[in-house]
């Protein structure tokens, strides 16, 4: 597919009608830009409402509920753009300053994608959107193998400046990512078997694999909302983390660290979470943790 524009942003509605049109108010029009909004099963007809309310944004509709990484893979086979900027709809575009429009600092992004064809992805600074704005995401630290711990860089520190060298991360942030469609065409769509969480991680690893660069770059900052869909503390949430961090490890761990992931996963996390929800009384987490690893098995 040959791209008609430059950028193709998209995002993912899930009954987030007000959080939806809040991020797409705060993006610029450009005449190289598009804004595609899949309307992910929302109980509303979410779509029809944000095309009368934005009769330029690319809205389409899915019945069903497909997951974040299915509502994004009907974006991309929708999008026209050279470079697709994948945001959450709980994202906020920053307001022109000194340094330039949002989609300027955007092209900066591109512009390091263009300047190394081996670059894929690149991620900007993601800040919280309350408060100060403390930091969500300057780059990851690599998983560590079997226990497949790590942790964002910055997370929760105010922003004195202190993260603003771009860099490789072993790993792309969902909230806000931009991908070369040269690099998608190599690497192909998100995987849709997580439904909800890791899916980014997993893409990471397969862009990786096809012999690409994940780079943070903070020419641009988004702010995040976090968990606006989900809940911070949902049983929602508590299940598909639960189950797609061991499908993480089926699918992407070497066969000699697979089992002890599974043993860490199970025996260490999964006994911990259930530990501390029986304490907090919230058996509906635990039914979460425990649904999550049986269904793992049932795959």
């Amino acid at each position: 597919m040959n791209g008609k524009k430059l950028l193709s942003i998209i995002t993912v509605n899930y009954n987030g009608f007000d959080d939806t049109c809040a991020l797409i108010d705060s993006i610029p029009a450009h005449d190289q830009a598009e804004v595609i909004v899949v309307d992910n099963g929302s109980r509303r007809n979410e779509a029809a409402m944000l095309a009368l309310r934005y009769p330029d944004v690319k809205t389409i509709r899915s019945d069903k509920n497909l997951g974040f990484a299915g509502g994004n893979n009907l974006g991309i086979k929708a999008a026209e753009g050279e470079y697709l900027f994948f945001v959450n709809n709980d994202t906020l575009f920053p307001e022109t300053d000194d340094r330039g429009t949002a989609f300027e600092k955007i092209a900066l992004l591109i512009r390091r994608m263009q300047q190394d064809p081996q670059i894929g992805m690149v991620c900007p600074k993601i800040r919280f959107a309350w408060g100060s704005r403390p930091i969500q995401f300057t780059g990851y630290t690599p998983l560590k193998p079997t226990v497949l711990r790590n942790h964002a860089i910055g997370f929760g520190e105010e922003d004195h400046g202190q993260y603003e060298t771009p860099h490789p991360t072993p790993y792309a942030h969902g909230a806000a990512m931009l991908v070369s469609r040269q690099a998608l065409n190599t690497v192909g769509l998100m995987p849709e078997c997580y439904f909800l969480y890791y899916e980014e991680l997993d893409w990471s690893m397969m862009f990786t694999r096809q012999g690409y660069a994940i780079w943070y770059d903070p020419a641009f900052t988004i702010y995040h909302k976090e968990s606006q869909a989900t809940g911070q503390d949902s049983a929602l949430k508590t299940y598909y983390i639960t189950r797609n961090r061991l499908l993480f490890a089926k699918r992407n761990q070497p066969f000699r660290f697979r089992y002890l992931t599974y043993a860490y996963l199970i025996g260490v996390v999964a006994v911990r979470d259930l530990l501390k929800h029986t304490l907090r009384r919230r058996s509906d987490l635990n039914r979460a943790v425990l649904s999550g690893i049986r269904d793992f098995f049932a795959l």
